[in-house]
């Protein structure tokens, strides 16, 4: 019987991973992990460089997220200079910042997540993707997704310079503003993506909230932990992508912790372990317990559900409902199912649709005071936003000359991955019995991980031992003569 199963490459997320299931002589699974075997290195080679170029290195960490690491990146800046952007600056900012935010989590519901749901778990694997997704909604729906998508890719593009790797950041403000007709076109766009994730919200109420076996397997023991969890708020406790406080909350949903970005240090401890590249962060007054669930645990979770999990509610109508309606079926708040995250998810595109209609019927918006030059002698500063996979911390320290000495990157995937980790291995436990397993039951193994949408790209800065190498030597036929490996 196998000892092993590996699940390698994992599939639709961003960046590369495995899954290792470890089995007893019975065959049941006793324990499982997620590994990320990909390394980059960007807390080390970004030092030595002007900090101001900061915001355009450091996007390159990822192709998928880039306005996140941008965003974090041009506050830290701005920290670092300690000059504050003009207000219309910061509504330039936070424009773009909601664009992007219902792009991505549109891309991860409709292309990632939702096969799991909308085709099914345990579909055909060649089913399972866009394809398949469209194939059951119909092709107009995956075309007003595509459009919807285009359309706002298409606000980033115009307000960030590219919309891959964004440019528009500076300390102090933004390299452009907003003219009178950008605002109108680009509140059109805004209010047909409130239409637009209201009829994701639909689609999501029609093919799983309406079928019983999907909503038992939300509110189901096999994709739940009760865990702490974190997110920023804004001054009446709603959820807030690009600014405010970090809010963190017990199992019980009590407020622990509530913090300025500058204070994370005093809250947030990270660990490395001999098997991944990726960081394990935890909640230092907690302390470390493992990979564990309960009060005490240090485990936290962030990204959607986890950020309405703190929150008191929502800063916007529709999503306020939304919010409402989904703590009332999931039995109260915070709610520990991982599976819930995809529902959350949906409704974050809905407050940001509606934050980004308040920004744009604002006529000022337009003014062309969009930058404070930094007068001041550059030093060490902290930017945070909430990127779509969670809390996302850039530390930057500079000498007087602003070269960079010191990077520091809690990335918002890292903040899910000891949560992670535990999930697979609970799934894992909970649906291979006396060594039996077919496609499906690891399928619905990975499920436990794509809620949180992890980016292992951005994700991988950590290095505990040698990297793995496996080199193949052939012959002149092309006959593989032998194998190196390092593990």
């Amino acid at each position: 019987m196998a000892k092993k199963i590996t699940i390698d490459p994992i599939t639709r997320l961003e960046g590369h991973g495995k899954i290792e299931i470890f089995l007893d002589e019975k065959g049941n699974a006793t324990n499982a992990y997620l590994q990320v075997p990909e390394l980059k290195g960007f807390e080390q080679f970004c030092v030595g460089r002007p900090v101001e170029e900061l915001p355009r290195i450091t996007p390159r960490i990822c192709g998928v997220c880039p306005t996140t690491h941008h965003m974090a990146a041009t506050k830290a800046v701005d920290a670092v200079y300690n000059v504050k952007p003009t207000e219309t600056a910061v509504k330039v900012r936070r424009v773009i910042y909601d664009a992007f935010m219902m792009e991505d989590h549109l891309l991860h519901f409709f292309f990632l997540g939702g096969p799991d749901f909308v085709v099914g778990p345990d579909a055909a694997p060649g089913e399972r993707n866009i394809l398949g997704v469209v194939g059951k909604v119909g092709v107009e729906i995956g075309k007003k997704v595509i459009d919807i998508r285009r359309r706002m890719r298409s606000v980033i593009t115009t307000l960030g310079g590219r919309v891959i790797h964004p440019v528009c950041g500076l300390p102090g403000g933004v390299s452009k503003g907003i003219t009178e007709d950008q605002r109108k076109e680009f509140l059109q766009i805004a209010r047909d993506s409130v239409d637009f994730a209201q009829f994701a919200l639909k689609i999501f109420d029609d093919v799983v909230l309406k079928n019983k076996t999907y909503v038992d397997l939300i509110v189901g023991d096999i994709y739940k932990h009760e865990t702490y969890y974190m997110g920023l708020v804004d001054e009446n406790n709603h959820p807030d992508f690009y600014d405010g406080k970090l809010r963190v909350v017990d199992p019980d949903g009590k407020e622990i912790a509530k913090f300025a970005p500058k204070d994370y240090l005093d809250h947030i401890v990270e660990r490395v372990e001999p098997w991944s590249y990726i960081k394990f962060p935890y909640l230092k007054n907690v302390g470390w317990k493992g990979f564990t669930d309960g009060k005490d645990s240090g485990v936290y979770r962030v990204a959607p559900l986890a950020r309405l999990n703190v929150a008191d509610g929502m800063a916007t109508p529709l999503a306020q409902k939304e919010y409402e309606k989904m703590y009332k079926i999931l039995g109260g708040k915070p709610a520990h199912h991982t599976l819930a995250f995809h529902w959350a998810r949906l409704i974050e595109v809905l407050f940001a649709a509606e934050h980004m209609v308040q920004l744009l019927e604002d006529k000022t918006i337009t003014s062309t005071d969009i930058r404070n030059i930094p007068t001041d002698t550059p030093k060490e500063g902290i930017g945070i936003v909430e990127a779509p996979r969670g809390t996302l911390i850039h530390h930057y320290k500079t000498d007087e000359q602003g070269m960079v000495t010191g990077v520091n990157l809690i990335v918002a995937t890292v903040g899910n991955s000891a949560a992670m980790s535990m999930s697979i291995a609970k799934a894992a436990q909970s649906l291979i019995k006396n060594g039996e397993f077919n496609d499906g039951i690891l399928n619905m193994i990975e499920m436990a991980f794509r809620p949180y949408d992890p980016c292992l790209a951005c994700a991988t800065h950590s290095l505990p031992g040698k990297m793995p190498l496996k080199v193949n030597i052939y012959d002149k036929d092309k006959n593989k003569v032998k194998t190196i490996t390092r593990d």
